[in-house]
């Protein structure tokens, strides 16, 4: 069988005095109306392709939000999928018409799904229809790699990243600049702090450390350190302030079950997240990054 191509793309939407406007793209050589989207570049994550080909083919300055459906089809004889994401547009560069793609509107939905060419546009359009309103958007990281926890001579809170996580560091602000956030929270831990430095350099943040975001320490519970973690972020996601937040893998599953209530696989390996997208205090989906 063909290699999957693999693509991203997004609900790209702005507010307007008749309500929300989503952004749909001509193409002229397919003569079709459909979402912005394009195919990942090598080693590129989806989300990162889903915000960079938005750009490129609309001039949008897009945050993502939340996760809407992956659609399936045939493309040139060769099967193809492109991941959803609900993006709230930011800024606007001037489009101008190429070749790629030579006209865009932006229509109230429901103008949108009858203009939209493709059964498949019109699933994804009436997923983002269905969506209650995100009132905020929260990133949530495992800590990166710190080498052998029983190799460390000292205390385990001082544990620092090794080579690995240095790197996996850098992904984690690559991840998390696309959020954009205004505010960094980390638990104590010396390895948690380092994974979102990066991230504080590139937005010139202050790290906020958080002992709610921390593993259990001896003699504590772990189902209540996840129910403090997950009362945290959804406190967090209270003020409506974009956060990104770094906390331990004990943890992160439990907090995870406990805001989605729907039992499920939350592991989470080092220098890997969610994001969370909140509407108010309930959380409207985790999508693994």
């Amino acid at each position: 069988m063909s290699p999957l191509i693999r693509a991203a793309g997004g609900v790209v939407w702005r507010p307007s005095e008749q309500g929300v406007q989503v952004c749909v793209v001509h193409r002229p050589r397919y003569d079709d109306w459909s979402l912005p989207k394009g195919k990942l570049d090598r080693d590129e994550h989806p989300l990162a392709a889903a915000v960079r080909e938005v750009a490129e083919e609309s001039d949008v300055r897009a945050v993502p939000q939340a996760r809407l459906r992956s659609v399936r089809y045939f493309s040139d004889g060769r099967p193809k999928r492109v991941d959803y994401w609900s993006m709230r547009a930011v800024g606007t560069g001037g489009f101008e018409p190429g070749t790629e793609v030579d006209d865009i509107r932006w229509l109230p939905l429901e103008d949108a799904i009858g203009l939209v060419t493709y059964p498949h546009d019109i699933w994804v359009l009436r997923d983002f229809a269905a969506l209650a309103p995100v009132t905020a958007v929260l990133a949530v990281f495992r800590h990166a790699q710190a080498g052998n926890r029983a190799t460390w001579s000292g205390p385990d809170t001082a544990r620092p990243l090794d080579q690995e996580g240095i790197a996996q560091a850098r992904a984690v602000a690559s991840l998390g600049a696309l959020i954009r956030p205004v505010r960094l929270r980390s638990a104590t831990a010396r390895r948690c702090v380092q994974t979102v430095e990066p991230l504080a350099e590139l937005f010139d943040l202050p790290i906020e450390v958080d002992s709610d975001l921390d593993e259990p320490k001896p003699g504590q519970d772990v189902a209540e350190c996840a129910l403090a973690l997950a009362a945290r972020l959804t406190e967090l996601a209270a003020d409506g302030r974009t956060t990104v937040a770094c906390s331990q893998g004990k943890v992160i599953p439990g907090a995870l079950e406990h805001l989605t209530g729907v039992p499920g696989d939350y592991r989470t390996p080092k220098g890997g997240g969610w994001l969370l997208a909140f509407s108010g205090d309930r959380l409207l989906g985790a999508d693994r990054l």
